[in-house]
């Protein structure tokens, strides 16, 4: 009898920690797309400053669940490219972090994004002696990112986005095509749109080029 309550105490417990470990990653993700794409100036750095506590707890009492290290990961480099200044360099240097060790307990986690996530922050990161940008690393990652999601928007945007620097415009606009012709996802719309017009301004600035 001891033993059978023991058991399901340890269900509930699990149980529990998965809902609230999926109610944060859907708190996160939403709004990072409202932070992301709806709010300007003031609001949006008050926004993502709230965002990144709230993604350090999560990750705090979910230590080991990937999506939430890849969020934290994600919200903490996407502010970095806003901010700017010498706080931008801490920033990615933990979402480096957040998603190296997202890969080591799941690689495949949310599609690859992990692989997309970092693969962006090597191409977008200066090179030493100031970050860790590497574009041979970038170019790794991006592309297990497509090996893993090859239809996905994201992935798909950030290749190409890559591409485009690196003037390989041929190849940047079949990958860039892919992702305006990516599936939507549940529950993403303000997401999905923001990164349609994305994946529209490149395009468009690849046929006036």
């Amino acid at each position: 009898m001891k033993i059978t309550n023991t058991l399901c105490m340890l269900t509930t417990l699990l149980c529990f920690s998965g809902l609230a470990s999926a109610a944060d990653l859907s708190y996160l993700q939403k709004e990072w797309a409202l932070a992301n794409y709806q709010l300007t100036g003031d609001a949006q750095d008050m926004r993502f400053e709230q965002l990144i506590v709230a993604a350090d707890k999560s990750v705090e009492s979910h230590p080991n669940d990937a999506e939430l290290l890849i969020w934290q990961g994600i919200i903490k480099s996407s502010y970095a490219g806003i901010s700017g200044g010498l706080s931008a360099l801490g920033l990615v240097k933990d979402a480096k972090k957040s998603l190296e060790a997202a890969i080591k307990i799941d690689p495949d986690t949310l599609k690859g994004s992990a692989y997309t996530s970092l693969g962006a922050l090597y191409y977008q990161v200066p090179g030493w002696p100031i970050g860790f940008g590497n574009d041979k690393k970038a170019r790794e990652y991006l592309q297990k990112a497509l090996i893993i999601n090859p239809e996905g928007i994201d992935p798909n945007y950030f290749y190409g986005e890559f591409l485009v620097e690196k003037k390989e415009y041929d190849a940047a606009r079949v990958v860039l095509k892919k992702a305006q012709a990516a599936p939507a996802r549940l529950d993403r719309k303000i997401a999905d749109e923001g990164r349609r017009s994305e994946v529209a301004l490149l395009l468009s600035q690849l046929a006036e080029g």
